[in-house]
């Protein structure tokens, strides 16, 4: 995709600001691209999507440790995120009721935006309910959307909404799904610098969710 290179030019400006207030915690990549920890496949490109398939990410051994696993984006880069001592940061790192734990960037696939994996405990919340809860703990959120959805085959719920902030000039997209697990709640989110941005991403997102599975 040929992209704008005054827009190019202005969003790099942001990225570092961005990439800064986003990570609170520590993270490690892993050697693999997969997120594996072993080489990372070639990539293939998935039949009837424009998203090209680069490895996985999820379950024991994996850069992320998740209670589910997905299929990643060619070239997007996991990474886990780790617990902080300090009570103010690690905070951060908490919405609602689940934590951070993992982010897949997407800035050596072209974009400038994360997927970015939330866990929580407990198995009292339905996953439409622990959306809602995630949002209210965001004062920014706005024109939320719900449904219920298929995560890969688990039952799913999907919310689509905008966020209002000092680093943009008009409301952005973002969006997330949750899915129950017998470990607690997983959210896998999906923001971006901008509505542009998050459009482009979206495939990477889509290919999550159709391929999540329990890890």
């Amino acid at each position: 995709m040929a992209r704008n290179p005054v827009r190019c030019t202005a969003t790099a400006v942001l990225a570092a600001v961005l990439s800064a207030a986003a990570v609170t915690g520590c993270t490690s990549s892993s050697p693999g691209a997969d997120g594996d920890g072993k080489a990372a496949p070639e990539p293939k490109a998935v039949a009837g999507n424009a998203v090209t398939r680069g490895g996985s990410v999820g379950g024991s051994g994996s850069v992320c440790e998740l209670p589910v696993a997905f299929d990643l984006a060619a070239s997007w880069k996991p990474a886990a995120v780790r617990p902080v001592e300090d009570d103010a940061l690690g905070a951060l790192n908490k919405q609602g009721p689940v934590t951070l734990v993992c982010e897949i960037d997407a800035k050596p696939a072209g974009n400038i935006g994360f997927l970015r994996v939330w866990t929580g405990a407990g198995t009292d919340r339905t996953p439409r309910q622990v959306l809602k809860a995630f949002l209210a703990a965001d004062p920014n959120a706005g024109r939320a959307s719900y449904t219920e959805v298929k995560a890969g085959a688990l039952t799913a719920a999907e919310v689509g909404y905008t966020v209002s902030g000092a680093l943009s000039s008009e409301p952005k997209k973002e969006r997330a799904f949750a899915v129950a697990t017998p470990s607690g709640p997983v959210v896998v989110h999906l923001g971006g610098l901008d509505s542009q941005e998050h459009e482009e991403m979206l495939p990477a997102y889509e290919l999550a969710r159709r391929t999540v599975r329990l890890g």
